[in-house]
């Protein structure tokens, strides 16, 4: 017995994989990908990422108080607020995809005849239909303030239904509902309630939706693994992460597009 517990001692003993907690948002992880990347970045990397789903309002909160090493965002002005205030070193675009607005197959506002987003959120208000927010200061969130604010108008009122969810519970109140609501198109089309509803309106520029990842800065919390964040980054800027994420589809639809540069 002796001897047999001196062997197990000299055995090898295979390493623990480094930790990263890194804050994404809802729409990151209902598109699928983070299923597709994350067992990747540990087989290429050695790197356990272990991932806290939030909405991007919430992300950067965990990041500006240490509690994450690196988040995966989708609202710039707020994470260039982040940098400027310290958090954040840089921020890293890695990919992107748009935003679609997702109604009634009968479109009762008529969106689907706009221009541009502004003027079918104009409808929608104007028509008094169903809309439903995410109402959680995420990156959806802002993106659909946005275009309230640039067509000058201030929703309120019974037709106006912020959940203070993510993404797939937002979509779900909207198809039990059947209300209009702002999707990242990945979310959309991963997901499976779709009920009586469709995309009424994509296509602006306005909608377009970039994703960035931003490390924690080490020198406002000695806890942060710089140097695991900083792998992670390296492997979201390689060639590895252009083909996973430019090849990933959602029923044979290509839902993001890789565009980090090294």
């Amino acid at each position: 017995m002796l001897l047999r517990a001196i062997l197990l001692c000299l055995l090898p003993v295979p390493a623990l994989a480094e930790t990263v907690k890194l804050a994404v948002t809802t729409s990151f992880r209902n598109s699928g990908l983070a299923d597709v990347l994350l067992p990747r970045i540990a087989s290429d990397t050695g790197l356990d990422v272990q991932m806290i789903v939030v909405g991007t309002g919430q992300a950067l909160r965990l990041g500006a108080a240490g509690d994450v090493d690196a988040v995966l965002v989708h609202a710039r002005a707020a994470e260039e607020a982040f940098i400027a205030a310290g958090h954040a070193p840089h921020r890293r675009p890695i990919m992107y995809n748009d935003f679609v607005v997702v109604g009634p197959l009968d479109d009762p506002a008529g969106t689907a005849g706009a221009a541009t987003a502004v003027e079918a959120f104009t409808r929608i208000a104007e028509s008094r239909a169903a809309f439903v927010s995410r109402g959680d200061d995420s990156g959806t969130h802002t993106a659909e303030r946005a275009i309230w604010r640039d067509a000058g108008l201030h929703p309120e009122g019974a037709w106006y239904r912020p959940v203070g969810a993510g993404m797939g519970a937002a979509l779900n109140t909207a198809v039990g509902l059947e209300a209009y609501v702002l999707s990242d198109r990945a979310s959309w089309s991963n997901f499976g309630n779709k009920g009586a509803m469709r995309i009424t309106f994509q296509g602006d520029p306005a909608l377009f939706n970039q994703y960035a990842y931003l490390p924690i800065s080490g020198d406002k919390h000695d806890a942060v693994a710089v140097d695991g964040a900083a792998r992670l980054e390296d492997w979201l800027t390689s060639n590895a992460a252009r083909a996973l994420i430019d090849g990933y589809r959602v029923v044979g639809e290509q839902v993001f597009t890789f565009n980090a540069t090294r």
